[in-house]
């Protein structure tokens, strides 16, 4: 990361929520196209959330504990605070003098923006103000919430006019926190009603629905040159499985999170 950070863009994707299982069978189905031509060999990462909901996991990610390889040992990770005694801080670890990785970035020059989603982001009282104080610019509306069956059009959109106002010279820190996924996400199932409620199938739909749409965010963050673009879910839930319902939890459904990271090819 040492040879990224300073010469390209940067832009996390939390899609919030997302289970392992699911993204990894939509994908070998051929049903996420768009994500599908970006992951590296095609497939999602296995790995394991450091947390099990939004708040306690972007606190970690934000700390640079992304979702760890879902496979014993010791796995260099890309960014890390200077810390005396880091296990997981390497040599090609981007090192940051910063309690964030957010405050780190903007201390070299990148400009932090934060697309907000569910409501640990929505700046409507102090909790919801904890992440999305860390950016130096951030957005949040109700169509951006998880009420809403058109929330990421709304999101890309947004991220589509920060990426046309910034300076060319600037780098750019994207954050975009994806609230489609999280229930109640039922209408984004043809012919689901609120008294079916949210399921696997609906949860299914709603990553579908995401990847019909996440080309346009590819396309902007990648528009100003070279982008270096990570992925992943910040925690799953369950949906009945051995008698749980949700995350917060310690159970596998949640636990469990699809990762992937990838250069973004400069538009042309």
């Amino acid at each position: 990361m040492n040879g990224v950070v300073g010469s390209h863009d940067l832009l996390l994707v939390t899609l919030d929520t997302l289970r392992y299982d699911v993204a990894a069978e939509l994908t070998a189905a051929g049903r996420l196209p768009n994500l599908a031509r970006h992951l590296p060999g095609g497939a999602w990462e296995e790995r394991h959330a450091p947390a099990s909901f939004t708040y306690a996991s972007h606190q970690a990610i934000f700390a640079g504990f992304l979702p760890t390889p879902a496979v014993p040992g010791h796995h260099p990770r890309l960014f890390a605070a200077r810390f005396a005694g880091s296990e997981t801080t390497a040599d090609g670890t981007w090192i940051f003098d910063a309690p964030d990785l957010v405050t780190g970035l903007a201390a070299v020059g990148y400009w932090t923006v934060c697309v907000g989603g569910v409501g640990f982001f929505n700046r409507q009282g102090p909790l919801g103000s904890v992440l999305p104080g860390l950016f130096q610019d951030s957005y949040w509306e109700p169509e951006f919430g998880v009420s809403s069956p058109t929330s990421f059009e709304a999101q890309v959109r947004r991220a589509e006019l920060v990426v046309a106002d910034l300076p060319p010279d600037r780098r750019l820190f994207l954050f975009v926190n994806v609230s489609a996924l999280h229930q109640p996400n039922w209408f984004h199932l043809p012919g689901a009603s609120r008294e079916d409620g949210d399921s696997r199938a609906t949860h299914a739909a709603a990553l579908e629905y995401v990847d019909r749409h996440i080309g346009r965010l590819f396309a902007a963050a990648s528009s100003r040159g070279r982008c270096f673009a990570i992925v992943c879910s910040d925690h799953g839930t369950a949906y009945g499985e051995d008698g749980y319902t949700g995350h917060r939890i310690g159970h596998e459904a949640v636990w469990t999170v699809p990762y992937a990271h990838f250069p973004l090819a400069a538009a042309r």
